[in-house]
């Protein structure tokens, strides 16, 4: 399922027009994104959490020359699935 298509789903089920639902859908969204770029999670209950983790810089190599190439720490995003998503795709 691509954006278009979750907009499009959203509508229908809320019986929202597909511009309001892809306002919602974006709003959604930017949401995730603001909180996760503050340093903060979001955590929906039965669904799952979106957090921030670490990762510490590194060595690696290319692998074309082989040479040693410098990798730098970052944050990166994470998502968590809750027990209620992991029951709904197990039954």
């Amino acid at each position: 399922m691509n954006k278009n298509e979750l907009v499009s789903a959203v509508a229908e089920k809320a019986g929202l027009t597909k511009a309001d639902a892809a306002s919602a859908v974006d709003a959604v969204f930017e949401t995730v994104q603001a909180e996760l770029k503050n340093g903060g999670d979001v955590r929906l209950a039965g669904f799952g959490a979106f957090t921030v983790g670490r990762r510490e810089a590194s060595k690696g190599r290319n692998p074309s020359t082989g040479a040693e190439v410098d990798i730098p720490a970052r944050n990166v995003p994470k998502f968590t699935a809750g027990k209620g998503l992991k029951d709904a795709c197990n039954s």
